[in-house]
């Protein structure tokens, strides 16, 4: 089965129309719900409480969001809004493998490692 490279980029459109929509989707449904619990309380601005320990690591994070938690449901929304474009990456990557084309796999093989690299160490660069 040959690919053309407008198979690919047609594809990784796709990919990025989804993703966007679908993140768009979550942040809007755990917006909708943080507001049914939340809208009618009054904020007070003179006590920091910081990041709730349910936002902290992925583990919590998704538990509280099939605990149907509005704060969460957003958080895992921005998530994989990030998580689109990493997506591109490693469709291009494919696309590449596919082509034949050596020299852009491994550039993209770069570009992915510096950014699963940034994630895991939490420097931004």
């Amino acid at each position: 089965m040959k690919f053309k490279d407008t198979d690919i980029q047609s594809l990784i459109g796709k990919v990025l129309r989804t993703g966007m929509i679908i993140s768009m989707g979550i942040v809007f449904f755990g917006g909708i719900l943080f507001l049914y619990r939340h809208g009618h309380s009054i904020p007070n601005y003179k006590v920091f409480k910081g990041i709730p320990p349910f936002l902290q690591n992925t583990g919590s994070l998704l538990h509280a969001s099939f605990q149907l938690k509005g704060q969460a449901i957003i958080q895992l929304g921005i998530i994989l809004l990030i998580a689109t474009p990493i997506l591109r990456v490693v469709f291009s990557t494919l696309g590449f493998v596919l082509e034949k084309d050596y020299l852009y796999v491994g550039i993209s093989m770069v570009v992915l490692a510096i950014i699963f690299t940034s994630m895991l160490s939490g420097h931004a660069g």
